[in-house]
C-alpha cells in the first residue's frame, strides 16, 4: 500500500515552512515515526516523521522547497521490506568503469595543479600563452597558481617563441613601475581571484522572519531607550551565599536571570503600561505576565516564554530557562514555546556586550536589555569604592508608554536588584 507523507498542520501564523534536510533518500527503508526531513518554519524546526514502516519509494520535494499546510512531501511503499530496500540498493549500483586505454590530460587538469586551483583570469592566460602549467610554480593558498605566477615565468622565460613574443599580454601585464616596493597592495593584474573568496547563501526562514519583524518594529513603533546602571554586589553576594544549597535543593544553578525576571514581574506590576501592546487605536492592557527570555540557538536568535512568571518560583525560572536553552541547542524548540508574551529580556552581556539598544518584539512595547558586569569606582557615602556595576537599557514604545513611566520603571528594577531581600519577602 502506498501512504503519503504530508506536512504537518503548521500554525495559524505560519502560512509555509522550508524543507531544510532531508535525512533518507528515495528507496531507503523507514520505520515507523522515524524522522524523514527537517522542516523550517520562522519560529521553530520541526520534524516531519513516517507515518508507516516501508520504503521510501519517492520523494516530491527536495531540499530548500517551500510547502504549505497538508502538502504530500513523499510516498512510502508500506508492503515493501528493508530486504527490498536493499536489494533495489545493489540493483542501482553502477559498476565501475573500465580504464581507458590512455588519457589525454588537459592543460587546466594537470595532476599537480587540479582544475579548481586555476581561475578564468588564469586558465585563459595559460592558453593564451601557451604555458606548460607542470613547469610554473604556484605560489598561492595550497600551491595554487596565481596570475603573478604566470606572468613571473612569462617574463623569466629565457627563450621565447616568436609567436609568443608578438602577443601583447606580456606589455601589458608587466607590473607598474610607478608602485613604490614598501607598498602591501597587489596592482590590479596581480589580484587572484582564489584568494578574494564571496559566498551566496540565502537566509534561513527564521532569520528572515526575524528580520522583517524587527524592520517592521522599527517602521511601526516610536522606539526610545532610557538607561541606568545597577550594582550587583547585593545579588551576587546572595546568589554566592546560597547556590550550593539552592542546586542540591532544587538541582539546577541559581543564576542571575531569575532575580531579573522576578524584579521585571514587580516592576511590571506597578507600571501595567509597560506590559501593555497596541492594536490599531486601542491599548490592550494584559492581566497576566508572560516574559520572553532571549536564547541563543545554532538557527539564531529565539525568544522562549516564561508563562505566568509572577507565579513561579526563582527554581521554577531557572530550570524552565535551562530546558530552553537546551531545547534550543538541540533545535527542539515547540511552536508553543515561543507564542505570545507581554515583555522580553535579552542579556547580551554572556557575549560582552557593554550597552546596547534592543529593538523591541512586536505586539510588545517594552524590552529590557542586560550587559557584561564590571568593576567600577562608584560613590557611596561620600567614599570611592570598587562595585560589579551592570548597564541596562530599557527600550520601550513611545506611542503609549511615556518617558516618566519608563524611567520609574527601569528605577524599580534597579531599586529591586540593589536590595534583593525585597523581591524575597515581596515588600
Amino acid at each position: 500500500m502506498l501512504v503519503e507523507v504530508k506536512v504537518p498542520v503548521l500554525a495559524e501564523s505560519i502560512s509555509e515552512a522550508t524543507l531544510a534536510n532531508w535525512h533518507k533518500s528515495a528507496g531507503d527503508y523507514v520505520r515507523e515515526e522515524e524522522n524523514l526531513v527537517d522542516l523550517e518554519t520562522d519560529k521553530v524546526m520541526l520534524e516531519v516523521v513516517a507515518p508507516h514502516g516501508g520504503v521510501l519509494k519517492e520523494i516530491k520535494k527536495g531540499d530548500g522547497t517551500n510547502v504549505v499546510s497538508d502538502e504530500v512531501i513523499a510516498v512510502i511503499d508500506t508492503a515493501a521490506s528493508n530486504a527490498d530496500a536493499a536489494d533495489r540498493e545493489h540493483t542501482n549500483a553502477k559498476p565501475a568503469p573500465f580504464p581507458e586505454p590512455y588519457q589525454v590530460t588537459k592543460i587546466s587538469e594537470h595532476p599537480k595543479h587540479p582544475k579548481h586551483a586555476l581561475s578564468p583570469a588564469v586558465r585563459k592566460l595559460i592558453a593564451d600563452n601557451r604555458v606548460d602549467v607542470s613547469k610554473i610554480i604556484g605560489t598561492g593558498k595550497d600551491g595554487r597558481i596565481t596570475k603573478a605566477d604566470v606572468l613571473k615565468y612569462l617574463g623569466d622565460e629565457p627563450e621565447a617563441s616568436e609567436e609568443a613574443d608578438a602577443e601583447p599580454v606580456r606589455a601589458e601585464r608587466a607590473p607598474p613601475q610607478s608602485i613604490p616596493t614598501t607598498s602591501t597592495a597587489k596592482p590590479a593584474a596581480y589580484i587572484d581571484e582564489n584568494e578574494r573568496p564571496e559566498k551566496r547563501v540565502p537566509m534561513s526562514r527564521l532569520r528572515s522572519r526575524v528580520a522583517e519583524r524587527l524592520k517592521d518594529a522599527q517602521n511601526t513603533a516610536a522606539i526610545l531607550t532610557t538607561f541606568n546602571e545597577v550594582n550587583m554586589k547585593p545579588v551576587m553576594d546572595l546568589r554566592n551565599k546560597y547556590k550550593q544549597t539552592f542546586e542540591k535543593r532544587h538541582g539546577v544553578k541559581l543564576g542571575f536571570m531569575s532575580f531579573f525576571v522576578k524584579a521585571v514581574v514587580d516592576a511590571l506590576k506597578q507600571f501595567p503600561i509597560v506590559n501593555a501592546s497596541v492594536e490599531a487605536t486601542d491599548i490592550i492592557y494584559h492581566g497576566y505576565f508572560d516574559v520572553g527570555i532571549a536564547v541563543s540557538s545554532p538557527r539564531g536568535l529565539v525568544v522562549p516564554i516564561l508563562r505566568d512568571a509572577d507565579q513561579m518560583s526563582f527554581a521554577d525560572i531557572e530550570s524552565a530557562i535551562a530546558a530552553y536553552g537546551e531545547k534550543a541547542r538541540d533545535n527542539k524548540l515547540e511552536m508553543e514555546d515561543l507564542l505570545g508574551g507581554t515583555f522580553s529580556i535579552s542579556n547580551g552581556g554572556i557575549f560582552g556586550s557593554m550597552l546596547s539598544t534592543p529593538i523591541l518584539n512586536p505586539p510588545q512595547s517594552a524590552i529590557l536589555g542586560m550587559h557584561n558586569i564590571k568593576e567600577r569606582p562608584v560613590v557611596e557615602n561620600g567614599e570611592i569604592v570598587v562595585r560589579p556595576i551592570m548597564y541596562l537599557a530599557l527600550s520601550y514604545d513611545h506611542r503609549i508608554i511615556d518617558g516618566r513611566d519608563a524611567v520609574l520603571f527601569l528605577v524599580s528594577i534597579k531599586e529591586a536588584l540593589e536590595d534583593p531581600t525585597r523581591m524575597l519577602l515581596d515588600v
